[in-house]
């Protein structure tokens, strides 16, 4: 009589599966290691002007109502914070301080998602008691958000 082995049952529920990362997540993944490639040819020489510029070509690729916020935002980050580097993270428009995101814009596409949103990074100063926002929904901008968010960009990077 043969030994015969019976393969081992995999522990894991079988009714699941792994699909991956979508390809909105593949396309960010991928955006991401040529901004780092990117700004290691431009090394020590990299300036703002080379960022603001990529974050604004960025933003004129966006749909048109993404692509008018995108352009508010810019204005009121750049009004608040001057100090704020703006530069591409993920292929999003992004500000940092002293190389590290403070905040980002993510367009409504970008992950085909209903709303586009402002977050924050956990380099923002925004901490207030044990729970605070990271990010917000956008569906347009009044001028009372512009004054709330230049309000939180100031509070992010004091």
């Amino acid at each position: 009589m043969k030994d015969t082995q019976k393969s081992a049952k995999s522990t894991t529920a079988t009714d699941k599966t792994f699909e991956g990362f979508t390809d909105e997540e593949r396309v960010a993944m991928k955006e991401r290691v040529q901004e780092q490639k990117a700004a290691a040819r431009r090394g020590p020489r990299a300036d703002k002007a080379d960022g603001e510029s990529a974050v604004l070509a960025k933003i004129a690729e966006m749909p048109g109502p993404d692509r008018a916020m995108g352009e508010q935002l810019h204005a009121v980050i750049k009004a608040s914070a001057p100090a704020l580097s703006p530069r591409l993270w993920y292929g999003m428009p992004a500000y940092a301080k002293d190389g590290k995101v403070v905040c980002f814009f993510q367009s409504a596409q970008k992950f085909n998602t209903r709303y586009a949103t402002f977050g924050f990074s956990d380099e923002a100063n925004l901490d207030e008691g044990a729970m605070w926002p990271t990010a917000f929904a956008l569906t347009e901008l009044t001028a009372a958000d512009e004054a709330r968010i230049g309000a939180l960009v100031k509070k992010a990077v004091s």
